[in-house]
């Protein structure tokens, strides 16, 4: 379910952009539901700078949706042409808003878990899809794509939700996910996450590790091996960050680099002890 604030959709594309905004402007805004109502929690969302009243959401048993009027209207953009309705991570190239990454799986474990099946990418903005990898990869948690070449992406994998295996970790593809190369593996039970790369600089990768398994009487999460994993060579190697983190048993996260300070990173993370933000 989307939630969007009704005064917004009434803007025009072409206004000025404002330097400031009057807080009195936000007092008459009232949320109110558009949907979908069947497809389940959202998990990813994603919007189009170049277009700013198009926005791409996954939900959790409902694939993918499509709104181009601001969240006036959603359209399902995946039915019939990708087999599985759990959405793990959506992307858009900046350099080409027609080429998106759509990963499957969620990595968001409840009680009920849909087992993802790799990747899929669109060259037309989301009107056919085609296979692009991974299949064997499981959840699937972020997928980023280099900021000028759209055929350079990473995937944070977090393998298979229910087993240890091999097959989890960042993945790095330079051919459009003809071919994959699987960069960052720490163990058969600790895949990956989140995975970030540093405006301006795509040679700095940051990734987030963690152990999510569903067993059928609980959930585990968290490991000794986990957290935080730097990059300065394009995703090609990684080192192990500990210093300023829990240090101990550590779990899930999600990680945000700003734009105004690529050198600050932000980090949800669960952990005992130490965990916070």
């Amino acid at each position: 379910m989307v939630l969007l604030l009704t005064p917004a959709s009434v803007l025009s594309q072409s206004a000025p952009m404002m330097s400031e905004v009057n807080p009195s402007f936000f007092e008459g805004m009232r949320y109110r539901q558009v949907g979908p109502l069947q497809g389940g929690r959202v998990t990813a969302v994603t919007g189009v700078p170049s277009q700013p009243r198009t926005f791409y959401m996954g939900v959790a048993s409902g694939g993918l949706w499509r709104t181009t009027d601001g969240g006036e209207s959603w359209e399902p953009i995946t039915d019939g042409q990708v087999p599985v309705g759990s959405s793990g991570a959506i992307a858009v190239a900046d350099s080409d808003p027609d080429v998106i990454y759509f990963g499957t799986g969620s990595d968001g474990l409840r009680s009920n878990v849909s087992t993802g099946r790799g990747v899929y990418k669109t060259t037309d903005g989301g009107e056919t899809w085609s296979f692009a990898g991974l299949y064997n990869v499981g959840q699937i948690g972020a997928l980023k794509i280099h900021p000028t070449d759209p055929n350079t992406v990473w995937v944070a994998a977090n393998g298979d939700a229910f087993k240890p295996s091999t097959e989890r970790g960042i993945y790095k593809t330079t051919d459009g996910g003809q071919t994959w190369r699987n960069t960052l593996f720490v163990s058969d039970s600790t895949g990956a996450m989140d995975v970030e790369i540093q405006p301006g600089n795509p040679s700095v990768v940051y990734a987030w590790m963690n152990r999510i398994e569903r067993k059928p009487w609980t959930i585990i999460s968290g490991s000794y091996e986990g957290g935080f994993y730097k990059s300065t060579d394009g995703g090609e190697s990684f080192d192990h960050i500990l210093n300023g983190l829990p240090n101990e048993l550590i779990g899930k996260a999600n990680m945000g680099v700003t734009d105004a300070n690529p050198d600050r990173i932000y980090a949800l993370v669960e952990a005992k002890p130490g965990g916070g933000l």
